[in-house]
């Protein structure tokens, strides 16, 4: 199984981590997922020390089980931008700017971009600029581990470091004189959407199953989208006439994503939403 790194597992994601901590990871949370993409366990706050210390066993550990580890890395001051989905031609584009790119697939690449604290349009215009996944959610599979999923069986590929480049910092102006992203949208002279639906007394929460049940699949296989499932579920309850605050808590109460994210994953795509709902009405765009 695997893809042929000469690199033993375990030290293939020690040098992942490490590229992490050079541009300002110091701590992770841990994810293991089954064969089939449901969640097994989930720790948050992990330090850099600590999970290179441990991560050779948890890998030998999850290649008996058939179990994905899956880290989210976290560090003051600096944004971890994912670019999921990218072809080889796409990765050659961003090796000037990326710190790390990983092939979690035969043909199949992310990239990692690190950069001083930006705002979620900009993530959003460089997602778009470089053509990867705009549903990414920051977390991905460590290298030197296997990708389980049903469809490569039994076969199941090794995650691989295809590049890597400890300390690359960038910055937005770089970004951009690379071409990589998007410009901003016009702005449009839109009065903020509000409802008028009575007190929340008489309103109702959408049913979260059933944007579950509509979500769609995950790019490559694996599962419903729940980054998708839970940003349309806060678009309706919105229109609905329910607040941000309301719904991030809500969303907190519904969506495991959000349980093992944390309240910044709610109250951030509660705002995407509200902002999503605001130009759609703008644009008159009938709400759901």
């Amino acid at each position: 199984m695997g893809q042929g790194s000469t690199e033993k597992p375990g030290d293939e994601a020690r040098r992942m981590l490490e590229t992490f901590g050079s541009v300002g990871a110091d701590s992770f949370a841990l994810t293991l997922t089954d064969l089939h993409g449901d969640k097994v366990r989930f720790r948050r706050g992990i330090s850099l020390d600590e999970l290179r210390q441990t991560i050779p066993d948890q890998i030998d550990s999850a290649r008996r089980l058939q179990q994905n580890l899956i880290i989210r890395p976290q560090g003051s001051g600096v944004t971890f931008v994912q670019l999921d989905d990218i072809d080889q031609a796409g990765i050659e584009r961003l090796t000037p700017a990326a710190f790390l790119a990983l092939e979690t697939s035969p043909g199949n690449y992310q990239a990692w971009i690190a950069l001083p604290s930006v705002d979620d349009d900009f993530t959003r215009r460089l997602r778009k600029g470089t053509g990867a996944d705009p549903s990414a959610s920051g977390a991905t599979r460590i290298a030197g581990s296997l990708n389980f999923k049903d469809k490569y069986a039994p076969d199941f590929p090794r995650v691989r470091i295809a590049y890597s480049n400890p300390g690359q910092l960038t910055s937005r102006e770089q970004l951009e004189e690379l071409g990589l992203v998007t410009a901003p949208e016009p702005t449009r002279a839109t009065v903020p959407y509000r409802v008028s639906r009575g007190d929340s007394r008489h309103r109702q929460w959408p049913s979260y199953e059933r944007c579950i049940e509509q979500a769609p699949e995950k790019h490559g296989g694996g599962g419903k989208d729940i980054s998708r499932a839970d940003f349309t579920w806060c678009m309706i309850a919105i229109d609905w006439g329910w607040g941000i605050e309301a719904t991030a808590a809500r969303l907190m109460e519904v969506s495991t994503k959000a349980q093992e994210n944390g309240e910044g994953y709610a109250q951030l795509t509660a705002q995407h939403a509200a902002e999503a709902v605001t130009r759609n009405k703008g644009r008159g765009v009938e709400p759901h």
